[in-house]
């Protein structure tokens, strides 16, 4: 029974306590429920932050299996994460083949060294950097001696490092350049420390001042520039470094023993100290002193120029103007003085007149100041209200200024116009002269024809126009010539008035009868002028007049030789009347009673006279038929023209006459025929007695006269009378012994032969007869002989 009552106990018991463990139980298992999420929701946090984390964990087994994130399989470039590490290379992702290689070997060699690597990879085809450090994993992660791979996507770090890199390295670079440039440049530079002692120099102040080295100079503090007015160049510099502004002075220094104008600038660079160069202005210098001479010549030269220069600045201000510029503008010294903007210019000039008249003045003159803003030169003609035309040439300068060159063209134009004028007259008058005219070039080519030309060789105007060469000119006259191969003396004129400068001519005839005369003249200007006239008539007229002439010579040739030999035929029967007189006179046939002496006288008068006119006759006749012999013989002029006077006393008398004999200064001995001078002087004497009006004087006069240097002296020999006098159409028929007749209306012999045989009988003795009258002032004649 008590076992009864027991078991239940026992029962309840057990229950109880069952139901006590299952509570217990519950508890401890949600309290483990509890844990185990809040551990998994710790896990799924780690995971997430590990997932988020910059480093990525890659687990390899042993054996070759990985674990790893689907984020890293994205890092690479991979869809998922693979199973063993040989497959992190796909051939177009993933890692590249020796990289993946390399992490094997150092996850091979972790695995069984347990030594710890870092490896830097780039994915194909991506520009993501990662950084893989590995160390042998913890057993508690995995067990069997697995690696574990920490992947750093330091991709960003990594740029930013290059680029630090990258930056350092052209630092490093530029400083290199830089303090390479500062020791190679030709320029001496410096660096001052903030006391200004000399702290670093390079290779060009080295050589500047002599030194051995860099070190040299600046121990012993070695200066290039001299003290200039009390200060040193240390004190300029600490000068500059107190200011904290650069300095920069030009200074004079010995550089190689030549002094040279250097240009000196001291930077201040903050508490490091003071930085110094010197640039060599010495050729600056020069050239700048070469360029004001240059300048100043320049404008010399322009002040000669017919042309006006004018050069503004860039300002746009007068800079400059040569005299023919300031007088076509009107310029004043005092407009010189204070420059005029070319504006203003322009405004004075339109006021003078000096610029063209335009309607929207201030719009010409914006269209000219655009001239300085313009890349080309501008040429414009201005034609003033006076009648003036000027050319203008603006040419903007580089400096921003301008060159403007003002030419007078005025003459020149009016010069154009004569010249066409010319040119039009010039045809007119080719065109309208007689003879054919043709102007060749030196190429042969025919430049200039008259109408004449083209008619009288027969040639087209159209073939003409095409300006022929002289060759083919020649092959169409030819045909029109008498003979063809006259042809080539035309083309050999031609040529040498063009190419041998010489003048020639010819005579050629056409087929047609007509005869052409031809020559070639060089003109100045290079070409050739062919000047062809017609002869034809004048070439017949001349055919008929030279045997008209023949017949003349040869009827004066048989009146010559017929004078002659009559007056020897004369002189016979004359001599033998002379002697029968002279006997009779003598008394041989009985005494004369007085009128029969009266009659004799006056035979032996005729016969003397008749002589006498036989012998001028015979020396005329002999003189123009040059056959008149002289006798020449050494004398004194004076007696003989004192003979001459007496034997015309009785003349003289007769007509109450005075005849002055005169001898000025010493004659000397003349050599000649004695008689035949005697009848020229004697013939000229009667002349002038004959002419001479009652109660007046006839001069008769000797002098002797020098000739030119070295050519001695000539004896001359004045007749003068005081009669009528003669006009010189009468004179020169008294030469040729005609005289006018009664009625005026006809001209017939003189009486006598004086002057022509005075004329003849000088000439035969080398001597010349000037005869001079006036109508009302007598008649003048002088002889002068050698």
């Amino acid at each position: 029974m008590e076992s009864d009552r027991l078991l239940p106990l026992v029962v309840g018991i057990l229950l109880a306590a069952w139901t006590l463990a299952a509570a217990w139980a519950i508890l401890v298992a949600r309290r483990r429920q509890k844990r185990a999420e809040t551990q998994l929701r710790s896990a799924r946090r780690l995971a997430r932050m590990i997932e988020e984390s910059p480093a990525l964990p890659l687990l390899v087994r042993s054996d070759g299996r990985i674990e790893a994130s689907p984020r890293l399989a994205q890092w690479l470039g991979l869809d998922g994460v693979p199973q063993y590490l040989t497959e992190l290379d796909t051939g177009e992702r993933g890692l590249p083949a020796d990289k993946l290689a390399e992490l094997a070997e150092a996850v091979r060699r972790t695995q069984k060294t347990a030594s710890p690597f870092r490896l830097a990879v780039t994915p194909r085809n991506s520009s993501r950097s990662l950084a893989l450090r590995g160390h042998l994993a913890d057993p508690q992660v995995s067990p069997g001696g697995a690696a574990l791979v920490w992947v750093f996507d330091f991709s960003e770090s990594e740029g930013e490092l290059s680029r630090l890199r990258e930056e350092a390295a052209r630092a490093r670079g530029d400083f290199t350049a830089l303090v390479s440039l500062i020791e190679s440049a030709p320029m001496p530079m410096w660096f001052r420390r903030p006391d200004g002692a000399l702290q670093l120099v390079n290779q060009a102040y080295v050589t500047a001042v002599g030194a051995a080295s860099a070190e040299q100079v600046v121990a012993g503090g070695v200066e290039l520039i001299e003290t200039v007015e009390g200060f040193t160049p240390a004190e300029v510099a600490r000068q500059a470094s107190q200011r904290s502004e650069p300095v920069e002075r030009v200074v004079s220094t010995t550089i190689d023993g030549q002094r040279r104008a250097l240009r000196v600038s001291d930077l201040p660079l903050g508490k490091e100290g003071v930085a110094g160069y010197a640039v060599d202005i010495e050729d600056m210098e020069e050239l700048s002193r070469s360029f004001r001479a240059f300048r100043d010549a320049q404008r010399a030269l322009l002040d000669q120029l017919s042309a006006g220069v004018a050069q503004f600045d860039h300002q746009r201000r007068l800079s400059f103007a040569n005299g023919p510029f300031q007088r076509q503008f009107n310029l004043t010294a005092n407009a010189l003085q204070d420059p005029p903007a070319f504006e203003r210019l322009l405004d004075a000039a339109r006021d003078a007149g000096r610029v063209p008249e335009v309607r929207d003045f201030p719009a010409w003159r914006r269209e000219k100041t655009a001239w300085f803003l313009s890349g080309n030169t501008h040429e414009e003609a201005w034609t003033l209200a006076d009648g003036t035309y000027l050319r203008i040439v603006a040419q903007p300068l580089p400096d921003g200024g301008l060159l403007v060159i003002v030419e007078d063209r005025t003459e020149q134009l009016r010069l154009s116009a004569m010249r066409d004028t010319l040119l039009r007259t010039r045809t007119a008058i080719v065109d309208s002269l007689f003879e054919s005219i043709a102007v060749f070039a030196p190429d042969g080519r025919m430049q200039i024809w008259n109408r004449r030309f083209a008619n009288d060789w027969g040639l087209e105007s159209d073939f003409l126009d095409t300006h022929p060469h002289v060759e083919d000119l020649l092959k169409k006259i030819a045909p029109r010539l008498k003979r063809r191969a006259e042809a080539q003396t035309v083309g050999i004129v031609v040529r040498a008035s063009t190419l041998d400068r010489t003048q020639k001519g010819g005579r050629i005839a056409l087929a047609d009868g007509r005869i052409l005369e031809f020559a070639g003249v060089p003109l100045p200007d290079g070409n050739g002028l062919l000047a062809v006239l017609d002869i034809t008539d004048s070439q017949k007229a001349e055919d008929s007049l030279r045997e008209s002439n023949a017949a003349l010579l040869e009827a004066d040739a048989i009146k010559t030789r017929f004078l002659a030999s009559m007056s020897y035929e004369l002189r016979t029967p004359l001599t033998t009347i002379g002697g029968f007189a002279e006997m009779l006179e003598a008394g041989v046939g009985g005494e004369l009673n007085p009128s029969g002496q009266d009659y004799v006288q006056a035979i032996l008068s005729s016969v003397a006279q008749l002589g006498e006119h036989i012998e001028s006759l015979l020396d005329l006749s002999q003189s123009e038929a040059g056959l008149l012999p002289l006798r020449k013989e050494r004398f004194d002029l004076m007696p003989l023209l004192r003979t001459i006077a007496e034997e015309r006393a009785r003349r003289l008398d007769s007509m109450d006459l005075t005849l002055d004999l005169r001898a000025d200064g010493l004659l000397r001995p003349l050599e000649a025929d004695r008689k035949r001078l005697s009848r020229a002087i004697g013939a000229l004497l009667d002349n002038a007695i004959g002419a001479a009006p009652r109660g007046s004087r006839v001069l008769l006069q000797a002098t002797r006269k020098k000739r030119k240097e070295g050519e001695g002296d000539v004896i001359r020999i004045l007749v003068r009378d005081s009669g009528e006098g003669m006009d010189s159409r009468t004179l020169a028929r008294a030469l040729e012994g005609m005289k006018m007749s009664a009625d005026g209306k006809s001209v017939e012999h003189r009486q006598g032969l004086g002057l022509p045989l005075a004329r003849q009988l000088i000439a035969a003795h080398g001597g010349t007869l000037l005869l001079e009258s006036e109508p009302g002032k007598g008649t003048s004649a002088l002889v002068e002989l050698p």
